[in-house]
């Protein structure tokens, strides 16, 4: 029989704990399953793996391939806009232009690569794209005006983040269009704007909502180019640094007077930039945090 004193012994007997490995391998299940579920639905991790955002964003050879972070949240509650940048999945008319890691045929090695591509420390195994939005579904687009710049429904764009790779030709855009972008869908554009292939390019044309998959916000490898990407609204940008209008109530005389030094001087400043070259510098921008066009 079974006395008070051994039952109460029983009870004070501390339950065995879990072995130390079982807890980690826990730790690693519940850390890899969170990391999956944020990066399928909140934001994900890419890598840059070309050049047709340079200097924006650096995919070039011989350098460190950008990290981004991708916001997969913003676009189920804002609409895409001209200038945001974003990562998107290329129709079949980009499929010989899209990039594939070269994977291991080991499947331990293969598994890792998997795992290290869900936070961008390997290449992707998705063949998806990295360019700028320039115009909207059921805007108007085409190149070039006589200075060299993008029309979109007969207003030049202001593009200050366009680089031209010097190696790649001369610092001039290739002409296409009028074309109006189907409701919808988007015209995506590289900064690289002499070295990107995109929706200019043959077979490839405008993006459809459905496939693009988040804006990117931030460059998070390597920690020398670690900041913010912000958009810059091309369209936005053209129309203030068109004419200042005047103040209410003057004749509009002078109203008109007033505006031709400021055109025929704006319009010089145009031209002279449109006969330089306009190459950017083919070097890192400075070290430290900061907001990138």
């Amino acid at each position: 029989m079974t006395g008070r004193g051994s039952t109460a012994a029983a009870a004070g007997e501390e339950k065995p704990k879990t072995a130390f490995w079982k807890e980690i391998l826990l730790l690693a299940g519940v850390a890899i399953l969170l990391t999956v579920l944020i990066q399928t639905f909140l934001a994900k991790v890419y890598v840059i793996p070309s050049g047709s955002m340079e200097t924006t964003l650096h995919g070039c050879t011989g350098c460190n391939n950008d990290r981004v972070l991708v916001d997969k949240v913003t676009y189920n509650f804002t609409d895409i806009t001209p200038g945001d940048i974003v990562v998107f999945r290329g129709t079949d008319g980009w499929a010989s232009e899209t990039y594939s890691g070269e994977g291991s045929e080991n499947p331990l090695l293969k598994g890792l690569q998997s795992l290290g591509s869900l936070v961008g420390i390997a290449p992707p195994d998705e063949k998806d794209f990295v360019k700028r939005v320039i115009a909207v579904g059921g805007q108007t687009v085409s190149c070039c005006d006589a200075l060299n710049q993008v029309v979109v429904d007969g207003q030049p764009l202001e593009e200050p983040y366009i680089y031209y790779l010097p190696e790649a030709g001369p610092a001039r855009q290739i002409p296409f269009g009028p074309i109006t972008v189907p409701e919808g869908q988007y015209w995506m554009m590289g900064d690289s704007r002499n070295n990107s292939a995109d929706s200019r390019a043959a077979g490839h044309g405008p993006i459809p909502e459905a496939n693009i998959i988040g804006k990117v916000r931030l460059i998070v490898l390597p920690f020398d180019r670690f900041g913010w990407v912000s958009a810059v609204d091309p369209q936005t940008t053209a129309e203030a640094a068109g004419l200042p209008g005047l103040p209410d109530g003057l004749p509009l005389a002078l109203g008109i007077l007033g505006t031709l030094p400021l055109a025929a001087g704006r319009r010089r400043a145009l031209l002279a930039r449109a006969e330089a070259e306009r190459f950017l510098p083919a070097t890192r921008p400075p070290h430290g945090w900061r907001r990138r066009a």
